[in-house]
């Protein structure tokens, strides 16, 4: 099974990635840079595996670079109080 597979899993994934990026002393400005990459990675590479990402696909898809830095923000703000390691 995929991290993918289930949005919750896929959230604390994030989480403890954007936790562990921090610890390493990342800025915020750097690690929203690495999300809207990996937004944009996802979503020309990756089919959507749940509702929730097959939404966020639709979302990108439609939006302006703008719009993605902020979809990319708030996916950010969205895991920065889940996961296993803060």
């Amino acid at each position: 099974m995929s991290v993918l597979d289930n949005w919750e899993q896929w959230k604390d994934f994030l989480a403890n990635r954007l936790h562990h990026a921090e610890n390493q002393g990342m800025d915020q400005s750097t690690i929203n840079d690495l999300a809207y990459q990996i937004g944009g990675y996802l979503a020309k590479q990756v089919e959507p595996q749940n509702e929730q990402e097959k939404v966020l696909a639709d979302l990108w898809s439609v939006a302006s670079p703008e719009e993605q830095h902020a979809i990319a923000n708030m996916m950010v703000k969205l895991v920065e109080n889940n996961g296993t390691s803060s």
